[in-house]
């Protein structure tokens, strides 16, 4: 006798459910294995390395940046992505669709890092990585295992340098360098170093003050190790590389500014906007969003004057902005205090806005001098609000309250621990950091001090418009330099016309544009996506929407890539618009 057909399909479905479920899981399995192990040994290869964002893996020694040790890690990746492709998402489930998007475009960006070979390019006008080092320098030691690990690092300082400089090298052979015109006092921070004696030398500095828990006769002993280690080793090395920058490099790099006028210019412009962005928009594209949210922004910008009562043109009001004493602090004391009146007023409004908080605080503290002069007016991160308290007539008070959002709280010095802090989230997610969700998150907190109330007068509004107009700005600037050919002058012009900013932040941040393709373009492109979703969950959600329900939804993620962001915005949309972590209460 014949089964009936819908019989045996049951059967059939029965029998291959559990094979299907064990698959599923093999698939969640192996792409944990994946990530485990090369997270583990991706911190292995850059222990000892430090930045503003974070330290990395304790280690008595510095990362390797020989070639040989680079075509390890694209060997090395090229076998990651090729075992994720053997993983088909839609056999995954839970968080692990989401991680696996996130984690694949970590590797990608790893990835074609080391196929352009950037690491023949290991700095630029902002960021260097002889600066980099200064940051653990800057760091409290508590105990003298931490000091010796850091005597480990200064001892290997001049095999890092040696490195570095043969790669410098080898980028220079092939036009792959920082634009000769963005170099002018970059040595400064390296020669500071190189003459520097003894105690008064930077790396010397968490020996001045040690802790009371170290013994005496130990601390004598790694005084001395670090007198010696400078001596023998800091000294030299500094000397080494800052006779190379002078003699060599500066001479010696390219004139051109576009990243398009390097080697495989055009592929490696798209693959810095790729990383910066994390979409799939051409430059122009890209130019063409710019020159849109210029001419947007142009317009609230004249209200404003208007509600100033200012009788004049829109460049005699910038004017006014530039050069009128009472905009700007008397003395860095003025300004810090500023930043920390306004940093805790945020402070007691954080709560109805954001329903999750951080533990960790943050100090607020100068730009350290030797950095100073090309440093951006401010910088955030863990732990830190750094003010840029050199030159003081080119600190606007009038964007202070922009800046504080943005790099305080609820900007960078909140998002970035409370993903370290989220203990649910794989470590590739808590502690990397993407740039367009980023400084897209922290752009948004400027305009998030509209709804809080802090800009207080015209002039606060009018500052807050400008930094919009900055980063909308950096749309058009950056593909004008490097894809449609701009001039460095061109580029100021744009940013003077437009924006309120002083002339020193403007030859800063434009230099800064020329020496890193694509990093600019991030902060104007994120915050449009979180604008973007935030309107689309008001709409879809109407009086259920809850702004704090939805400030934990993209904070909760850690640091994604911007269609990841949308993605979980639709399944907020879907849920009701629940707290993430109302979900995780639920039984």
């Amino acid at each position: 006798m014949k089964r009936p057909i819908a019989t045996l399909t049951c059967a059939i479905c029965l029998a291959i459910a559990p094979l299907l479920a064990h698959a599923a899981d093999d698939a969640d399995m192996r792409f944990r294995a994946i990530y485990t192990q090369e997270w583990q040994w991706r911190q292995a290869q850059f222990a000892g390395g430090d930045d503003e964002d974070g330290a990395g893996k304790a280690a008595d020694r510095l990362p390797k940046v020989d070639p040989a040790t680079q075509e390890q890690r694209e060997r090395y990746w090229a076998g990651v992505l090729k075992q994720l492709d053997a993983i088909p998402p839609k056999d995954l489930h839970g968080d692990d669709p989401v991680n696996y998007a996130v984690y694949r475009n970590q590797v990608e960006t790893l990835l074609a890092g080391q196929r352009f070979r950037t690491w023949e390019m290991p700095f630029n006008s902002d960021t260097a990585f002889w600066t980099n080092l200064g940051f653990t320098a800057r760091k409290p030691m508590r105990t003298a295992d931490e000091y010796r690990r850091y005597l480990g690092q200064l001892r290997d300082i001049p095999r890092y340098f040696d490195e570095q400089i043969a790669n410098m090298r080898a980028g220079l052979a092939r036009g792959f360098s920082v634009p000769r015109v963005t170099l002018a006092g970059r040595d400064q921070s390296i020669a500071d170093v190189a003459n520097a004696k003894g105690d008064d030398n930077l790396f010397y500095t968490p020996f001045r003050k040690m802790p009371d828990s170290i013994p005496a006769a130990t601390q004598e002993q790694l005084r001395a190790q670090a007198h010696a280690a400078l001596r023998d080793q800091v000294v030299p090395a500094y000397a080494r590389l800052l006779d190379f920058m002078r003699n060599t490099y500066m001479k010696q790099a390219r004139t051109s500014l576009a990243a398009e006028a390097m080697p495989d210019g055009k592929a490696f412009y798209q693959a810095q906007i790729r990383e910066f962005t994390t979409l799939e928009l051409d430059p122009d594209q890209i130019h063409a969003i710019g020159e849109q949210e210029v001419a947007r922004i142009r317009a609230e910008m004249d209200e404003a004057i208007r509600d100033s009562s200012f009788k004049g043109s829109f460049a005699q009001f910038l004017h006014y902005l530039r050069t009128d004493p009472k905009f700007y602090p008397k003395s860095a004391d003025e300004l810090l205090k500023d930043a920390a009146w306004i940093a805790k007023r945020v402070d007691g409004k954080l709560g109805q806005y954001i329903g999750r908080l951080p533990r960790q605080r943050f100090a607020i503290e100068p730009v350290p001098p030797d950095l100073a002069p090309f440093y951006t007016g401010g910088r955030g991160g863990p732990g830190i609000y750094l003010v840029n308290t050199y030159d003081l007539p080119s600190r606007p008070l009038y964007s202070l309250t922009a800046l504080t959002l943005h790099e305080s709280a609820p900007g960078h010095a909140l998002q970035m621990p409370l993903a370290a802090e989220h203990e649910g989230l794989p470590d590739f997610r808590r502690y990397t950091y993407i740039s367009a969700y980023g400084e897209g998150w922290a752009l948004y907190a400027e305009r998030l001090g509209v709804e809080m109330g802090m800009y207080d007068t015209p002039y606060d509004r009018f500052g807050y418009l400008s930094y919009q107009m900055w980063r909308a700005c950096r749309l058009v600037v950056d593909t004008g330099i490097h894809h449609l050919g701009w001039t460095r002058e061109q580029a100021q012009a744009f940013m003077r016309d437009h924006t309120a900013l002083s002339e020193h932040e403007i030859e800063t941040e434009v230099d800064r544009y020329i020496a890193w393709p694509g990093q600019a373009l991030s902060y104007y492109l994120g915050e449009m996506a979180i604008v973007d979703a935030r309107a689309k969950a008001e709409k879809a959600l109407g009086e259920r929407f809850d702004l704090r329900a939805f400030h934990d939804t993209v904070l909760s993620l850690g640091s994604v890539p911007l269609p990841v962001l949308q993605q979980r915005v639709d399944r907020f949309i879907a849920d009701g618009g629940k707290s993430p972590y109302a979900e995780a209460k639920a039984p």
